[in-house]
């Protein structure tokens, strides 16, 4: 305690009482989840018990704080993650200091069309509390959220929720997370009694029960663990000495000697293996309830503050190499902008995490990812959708900026003069599409404003124009995402659309080496145009995107023509050439042509380089790619053979099966073009008691049989092979 205190005389707090914390008393987390798991409900109960809240919020009844807006509570969904600060008292000192804790909390969506939420709050977090579903532990989305989180190297604790409704299964589901995600996983809480026996938990730490009467319970009545219970305890509460004795000296010598370790010691032990990112405690129970403050003292006692991590890294823009940053009040400002929303009231709101140095309402600052200042007008601190003006912002804060024109999603601001650039945040590419038109001409101008704040605000919302058709185009990671778009648009934008059916985001790409010529002339009477390049394409691995090279030698084509070549490769890319799909996964290689004195122009050899690549696509074998989906189906079993038997007709590829909180789970892969209209079909076939979980895995080669469909429907005519 004294390394704690000796730290906190350095540290500069924040001037208004409920901010007057120091960095070691903060926590910047998430709450992330399969969806229906209970994220929303989890983050109700601890607003409820940090007395954020005064009468906890219900999803069912539409009146939870995180989920305020009008469709996530009409839907009963996450779509917008939402951040909201609370505030904890840690009771005694264990593995931190007692006292007063600021919690900043994010509340993510489970489904997997807005996983663009989950990717970016991921990003700028310290810590994560990992929400299961107690009946069927790890289900589709929890791995990939659990790979987000891998990803970012953010640390988490586990929650299994819902062990009080049928089908709970505490030691299936831990059996779940140590198997699907591969993590070195124990439970500190494990629960008394499961289904409608449920009744508290069992602290493994200080090994004592505490129950509950009653949901609304605001207290739990400590006992000792009741005698059917102790063994289990006993079991568990050994698994986690050994699991995590290796994370502290004073731990692993008491193990060693066969001794128990003092409970805060076996809690610093816990909390270093958190923040290594190697260890994850298990909390066992039902969130709805007042177990929800052990859930609260794990927060703070394992979680890391944003000084437990090692200084923030970035590249210096002028000398292009690797710089740090101290997570410090005193150190040069940097920031990410994680999050664009727009408010009907201040408008253009641009949420930003401070990692160092303070930011400050009127500051110049500098937008290092951009290359260009900025001008802090407001800055805001957050509670979902109330808003509360500040002065200024300090390291390990989380905020939104009001003024800042140029910054969007992924953008680090710094001060000027030191500049740095974090690591941005990516994004899944869409999987689906949609035709758009606005329903009247007064509509036309405002549709183009609306869906240009919408993409602003939703890195995988994209918008492009179809060329031939003069179609407006619309892009996202699923039906529902683009539905809940298009009725933002009525709802905050006035603005009446119509959409055509959706359409599968395919890919076009190409088998082998192809060599292909562009040559254009034109000439006018007075100067004319002239622009001749020859292009060699070569296929890459899948993912590996777009890679354009030059090999001219002798000049046979000038410097400057060479970037507009590239220009116009990328342009006819993004309508491609078999079926107005985008192109993908090849690189461009230009290595001769000609050029004249006088009529070469950029524009010109920016149409050669568009010629020259249609015409090497035709002859490199190309084909058609088209979005693979995972698929997880929970069926009764009794309708499994149908269930299969339905899917095998839609070209998917059935994995395996298993049981799971008395249901039967069916895991398969399938191409989306054959999923249009499948969770109506699957409540038909099994009488509405199967549901289905579908999530975008990867890009494979459509069928030549199906491909030449696909073009045929598009109007294009078949390209010859070869």
């Amino acid at each position: 305690m004294a390394e704690v205190a000796k730290k906190k005389a350095a540290i500069v707090v924040t001037a208004t009482k409920d901010r007057n914390v120091s960095y070691e008393k903060i926590r910047n987390i998430g709450i992330i989840a399969h969806i229906d798991a209970g994220k929303t409900t989890t983050t109700e109960r601890l607003l409820f018990e940090t007395g954020r809240t005064y009468k906890q919020g219900s999803v069912d009844e539409g009146t939870t704080v995180t989920d305020w807006m009008a469709q996530e509570r009409e839907r009963g969904i996450t779509i917008v993650s939402a951040a909201i600060t609370a505030f904890w008292d840690l009771k005694e000192d264990s593995s931190v200091e007692a006292g007063h804790y600021r919690i900043n909390l994010i509340d993510t969506p489970g489904h997997i069309d807005f996983t663009a939420e989950v990717e970016r709050s991921l990003r700028v977090l310290d810590g994560a509390v990992m929400v299961f579903d107690g009946r069927t532990g790890v289900e589709s989305q929890s791995e990939t959220v659990w790979r987000q989180a891998d990803k970012y190297k953010v640390p988490r604790i586990c929650v299994l929720n819902k062990l009080n409704l049928i089908g709970a299964d505490f030691e299936g589901s831990i059996k779940s997370i140590r198997e699907r995600l591969r993590a070195n996983a124990a439970p500190v809480i494990i629960p008394i009694g499961q289904e409608h026996e449920h009744r508290g938990v069992v602290n493994l730490l200080t090994m004592k029960a505490l129950t509950f009467k009653e949901i609304s319970d605001h207290a739990l009545t400590e006992e000792e663990i009741p005698d059917e219970l102790l063994d289990m305890a006993k079991k568990y509460r050994a698994e986690l000495i050994e699991k995590v004795s290796e994370f502290d000296d004073e731990a692993l010598n008491a193990y060693l000697e066969g001794k128990e370790p003092d409970i805060n010691i076996l809690k610093r032990a816990i909390r270093k293996g958190v923040i290594s990112g190697k260890f994850f405690p298990v909390f066992g129970g039902d969130n709805r309830t007042a177990e929800s403050q052990l859930l609260l003292d794990g927060v703070v006692e394992f979680l890391p503050s944003p000084i437990d991590l090692p200084p923030v890294e970035g590249i210096d823009t002028k000398t292009n190499e690797s710089v740090t940053r101290e997570r410090k009040n005193e150190a040069p400002l940097s920031a990410l902008a994680f999050k664009v929303t727009t408010d009907p009231h201040v408008g253009r709101l641009v949420y930003v995490r401070v990692y160092s140095g303070t930011l400050k309402a009127g500051q110049e600052v500098y937008n290092s990812t951009k290359q260009k200042g900025e001008r802090i007008g407001k800055l805001v601190l957050l509670h979902a959708d109330q808003r509360e003006l500040i002065e200024e912002a300090y390291a390990g804060e989380i905020v939104a900026v009001v003024g800042v024109k140029e910054t969007s999603t992924g953008d680090t601001l710094c001060e000027i003069g030191h500049s740095i650039v974090l690591e941005s945040i990516s994004f899944p590419e869409p999987v689906i599409s949609l035709a758009i038109e606005p329903a009247t001409k007064s509509d036309q101008e405002k549709m183009g404003l609306a869906l240009g704040k919408l993409s602003d605000e939703d890195p995988t919302f994209r918008i492009k124009s179809n060329l031939e058709t003069g179609q407006t185009i619309i892009s996202g990671m699923g039906e529902l995402q683009l539905e809940v778009l298009v009725d933002r648009m009525k709802s905050e934008f006035n603005v009446e659309a119509t959409t055509g059916a959706p359409q599968v985001a395919y890919k076009e790409t190409i088998k082998k080496i192809g060599q292909g010529e562009g040559k254009y002339i034109r000439q006018t009477g007075g100067r004319g145009q002239y622009g001749h390049c020859l292009l060699r394409l070569e296929p890459l691995g899948r993912g590996e995107g777009f890679e354009f090279k030059s090999e001219i030698k002798g000049g046979a084509i000038p410097q400057e023509y060479i970037s507009p070549i590239e220009k116009g490769i990328k342009e006819k890319m993004e309508n491609g050439v078999m079926a107005g799909f985008p192109m993908v996964d090849l690189r461009a290689i230009v290595y001769d042509g000609s050029f004249h004195e006088v009529d070469s122009s950029e524009i010109a050899f920016k149409i050669a380089g568009s010629m020259a690549l249609e015409d090497a696509f035709k002859k490199s074998d190309p084909i058609l790619l088209e979005p693979i989906m995972k698929v997880e189906v929970f069926t009764p079993g009794e309708y499994m053979g149908d269930v299969i038997g339905d899917l095998s007709s839609k070209r998917a590829q059935i994995s395996g099966s298993e049981e799971k909180g008395g249901e039967t789970v069916i895991y398969a892969v399938a191409p989306l073009s054959e999923l249009s209209g499948y969770a109506t079909k699957l409540r038909s076939l099994t009488q509405g008691r199967a549901r289905a979980f579908v999530e975008p895995s990867h890009y494979e080669e459509v069928p030549s049989h199906i491909a030449a469909q696909v073009v045929e429907k598009s109007g294009k005519v078949e390209m010859p092979r070869g």
